[in-house]
């Protein structure tokens, strides 16, 4: 297993532990940041997640540099941002911080792109992410940070920025999931 694939795996290992972070009360107290109270389990948590999502960048950019890319590594990496990403919507819905219906309408989305890629692959291709996947990925990845963190910053201004981003970050899942089943509706059309 090459580097890149090996920060992949590294980044599904820690969904664990940042889930345990944000859902376990430790009893460590709360910390008041720029006008905003929170766990010290959330920050620990919100943390965790970000640099799951950095490695994110940190693998992709790696791989292309050092000519690393693999078709283990194009099936792997979005596998990981999705449970990576399915994991931290569920806990936010749990802590009241996202609606349910968004975060259904986001992880059915990613659901229905990993089941088109498994019919891709049967047929040999393995489709890379492509732009709009990436944007759709970043703004959640900000949009999550945020909300993990209790829109710091923003509250001082009353600006819900985090609730922004995650309606902003909604509107790419649907237009990237939508491309994407565009692109490649030969599939659906010529499957018996």
């Amino acid at each position: 297993m090459n580097i890149p694939n090996q920060i992949t795996v590294s980044r599904v290992i820690m969904i664990p532990i940042f889930v345990i972070f944000m859902l376990v009360d430790f009893g460590w107290g709360d910390v008041a940041i720029l006008g905003t109270t929170l766990p010290v389990e959330h920050i620990i948590g919100a943390i965790i997640f970000i640099i799951a999502a950095v490695t994110d960048f940190i693998d992709g950019y790696y791989a292309r540099k050092h000519n690393l890319v693999t078709n283990m590594g194009k099936f792997l990496d979005p596998l990981a941002d999705k449970l990576l990403v399915s994991a931290a919507l569920i806990i936010l819905v749990e802590l009241g911080f996202a609606p349910a219906w968004v975060v259904i309408i986001i992880i059915s989305r990613e659901f229905a792109v990993t089941g088109l890629r498994l019919i891709l692959a049967e047929e040999g291709e393995v489709v890379s992410a492509k732009q709009l996947g990436k944007i759709k990925m970043w703004t959640q990845i900000v949009a999550i940070s945020a909300l993990l963190l209790h829109n710091i910053i923003f509250e001082m201004f009353s600006i819900p920025f985090a609730s922004i981003m995650l309606y902003v970050s909604l509107f790419f899942t649907v237009w990237s999931g939508w491309d994407y089943f565009y692109s490649n509706r030969r599939v659906l059309l010529d499957s018996k």
